[in-house]
């Protein structure tokens, strides 16, 4: 059974920097895309950014181009999530996601077959 654990949320002020962390446990995930959702209060969870398996090529959501970076370390299971000049619409719960099958990148929640428990992100003024 896969578990991913996310790490690294908080609350941080307008223009601060915040780094995700999720750890992928019970199997690799090596040859799988990654990827990162948010859900604000109220809202439907929508896509921040994706990552293929090598790393090679990166998707993100038009709100966070040239803010948010992903990345990946397949030797520690990792997937990170860079977040810089932070602003209070990027509040919520971030989860980390992986797909049911392999090289899949998933950038639509029909396509995640695995969720971690979420991450709180607090932007305040």
């Amino acid at each position: 059974q896969v578990q991913l654990v996310e790490s690294g949320g908080g609350t941080v002020q307008a223009g601060g920097s915040l780094r995700l962390s999720c750890a992928v446990a019970g199997r690799s995930l090596t040859f799988y895309g990654m990827a990162w959702f948010r859900q604000a209060p109220g809202k439907e969870r929508e896509f921040v950014a994706a990552i293929n398996w090598s790393g090679s090529s990166t998707e993100s959501a038009d709100s966070v181009k040239g803010r948010f970076a992903i990345s990946r370390d397949n030797a520690k299971n990792t997937v990170y999530l860079q977040m810089n000049s932070l602003k209070p619409e990027d509040t919520g719960v971030y989860y980390c996601a992986a797909p049911l099958e392999s090289f899949v990148i998933p950038i639509a929640t029909s396509q995640v077959r695995y969720w971690g428990q979420g991450t709180q992100v607090t932007v305040s003024l």
